[in-house]
């Protein structure tokens, strides 16, 4: 899991603030299926959103961590049921601070 200064992540967050979620955990929880699919859409887009159907907080925060971990990427921000991560690709499209 990469790590963000706290500018980074403030800058991140303003760019996120407008996406729209692209990928979707379900009520069976994290799948490598949508593991594979998070990690096609950072590659394509380096910051993403991803909505949470479940409605516990603790699995969540799980969900998060271990998407992370699996797909090397920083968490940005995970604020209700919206979880924003991001990771540079080879060419940035994004600038960091």
């Amino acid at each position: 899991m990469r790590e963000l200064s706290v500018e980074q992540r403030k800058y991140l967050k303003g760019l996120a603030h407008t996406l729209k979620p692209v990928v979707m955990i379900g009520t069976q929880g994290l799948s490598q299926a949508v593991i594979n699919e998070a990690g096609r859409a950072l590659a394509a887009h380096e910051l993403i959103k991803v909505r949470v159907l479940g409605d516990d907080r603790a699995a969540r925060e799980a969900w998060y961590a271990e998407l992370c971990t699996a797909l090397d990427a920083a968490p940005v921000q995970h604020i209700g049921k919206l979880l924003v991560l991001y990771k540079a690709a080879e060419k940035q499209k994004i600038k960091l601070p």
